[in-house]
């Protein structure tokens, strides 16, 4: 791993995230998000940093029900340190639908993103991922389950927030604002 990297070796990103459709994936209100699920997922795949994520055999998550609700996805990944996913998710082709995403998903009651440390070499389950988005909604960010505005290291020490470089869903933020996210 390369100086100055959030990870010591030892260590992988677990990453999890849900969203809740306005509508189920053959509706035609989400036809243009269905349509970038093939390239946002082989983007991820071929990203500096990407070690792996939860598919089913059509090549993606979208089948996979964590939850009883039919509309909720469930996105499920790994990653050799948070600065690499930080850059897939803010700095490549993933930015465009991310920005667009009110236009297929309702706000998401509680936690929707949680971030933690795992061995290198072992993956996350469904359940131990569901787990860390209800600490994260009882807890507020820890160690054990944190989000990009309040992170830690493997170590549980708390960490310098990454800079978000471009403002999301017509937010204008100023240099001094993008700090503070």
């Amino acid at each position: 791993m390369s100086e100055g990297r959030g990870a010591p070796e030892g260590f992988h990103l677990a990453q999890v995230n849900v969203a809740r459709m306005m509508a189920s994936l053959d509706d035609p209100a989400m036809a243009d998000f269905v349509v970038q699920i093939g390239r946002v997922n082989a983007e991820a795949d071929g990203s500096p940093g990407f070690v792996w994520r939860l598919q089913t055999p059509e090549g993606d998550s979208t089948g996979v029900r964590a939850y009883s609700d039919s509309r909720v996805l469930f996105n499920l990944s790994v990653w050799e340190d948070l600065e690499s996913l930080f850059a897939y998710t803010y700095r490549s082709g993933h930015l465009e639908p991310f920005r667009a995403r009110r236009r297929w998903f309702e706000r998401f009651d509680g936690a929707h993103l949680a971030l933690w440390w795992i061995p290198a070499g072992t993956l996350p389950t469904i359940e131990e991922a569901r787990a860390r988005l209800e600490r994260l909604d009882r807890e507020g960010p820890t160690p054990e389950a944190f989000t990009f505005k309040r992170l830690f290291g493997p170590d549980g020490a708390p960490r310098e927030r990454l800079l978000r470089p471009v403002p999301l869903d017509g937010e204008r933020r100023t240099d001094a604002e993008q700090n503070a996210v």
